[in-house]
């Protein structure tokens, strides 16, 4: 039995990985922390059955519960330290909020290495959005002139979205970077033609009524190809979530991206 604790547990991800992690017999829920303390689990996800409280203090719940893998879905400021912390204490973190920086991924394998603690991020855990950007790679090869525009919900921190910088960094593996549209073009407002990685522009649109999409769309003579992916649900994302808590501990390092454990 894998013993898991879950950090940003009030949140709506949150309580989709405490369903995930109770409906599963091979998980067990030890622990849940966040920054309202008290909430009674059960209550939360309408299992009365359940008697933990959720903590607020991340390090004394590791030392108290002991469990084997952290999930953290909470925010850009923090998950870096919770990262560190779960690290340190020899529990090996299961990645999903989005919005660390290069170096701080690098800190953390080194962290991971030295500790012998592997750990495990991803852009995105929908196996749907991974197969929607293993092949935009593949017709990038094809079709070299590409944008991204990505849709989250309103509540969202981070712009542009993990899984469209992922996107674009997988396109760049088999694309020169390249400048794309008229070379004498001139944005008539900064910021219209998007964020740019390698060439690539990214458009981040922010709406209530949405969860998380993207679309990839490229452009060669004649024609266009458009891939699409939708999130109708966060339990979309939780088949991943579950196979990263019981794979991440015979990884080694930080392992990057759901398509390296499948």
């Amino acid at each position: 039995m894998i013993k898991v604790l879950v950090n940003g547990a009030c949140g709506r991800m949150g309580t989709a990985v405490l369903r995930a992690v109770t409906d599963d017999s091979e998980l067990e829920l030890v622990a849940a922390v966040d920054r309202k303390e008290g909430i009674e689990v059960g209550k939360l996800i309408g299992e009365e059955n359940i008697k933990l409280k959720t903590q607020q203090n991340l390090k004394q719940a590791i030392e108290m519960t002991k469990p084997d893998v952290m999930v953290d879905f909470t925010n850009p400021a923090s998950v870096y330290d919770n990262v560190m912390t779960a690290l340190n204490l020899g529990v090996s973190p299961v990645i999903g909020t989005t919005g660390l920086s290069e170096e701080q991924k690098g800190q953390i394998d080194e962290l991971s290495r030295k500790q012998k603690v592997p750990a495990f991020i991803a852009a995105n855990f929908a196996i749907g959005a991974v197969l929607m950007m293993t092949a935009a790679r593949k017709i990038a090869e094809y079709m070299p002139q590409v944008e991204i525009i990505e849709m989250h919900h309103d509540r969202k921190l981070d712009a542009p979205s993990g899984t469209a910088i992922t996107t674009a960094e997988m396109i760049s593996e088999v694309r020169k970077p390249m400048k794309q549209g008229h070379p004498d073009e001139e944005e008539k407002l900064a910021g219209a033609r998007g964020a740019e990685i390698n060439g690539i522009p990214i458009h981040s649109v922010r709406l209530p009524g949405f969860v998380a999409s993207q679309a990839v769309i490229f452009g060669g003579l004649g024609q266009t190809l458009t891939l699409r992916h939708d999130t109708i649900d966060r339990t979309s994302f939780m088949p991943g979530v579950v196979l990263a808590c019981k794979k991440v501990q015979g990884l080694e390092g930080l392992v990057r991206n759901l398509e390296n454990i499948l």
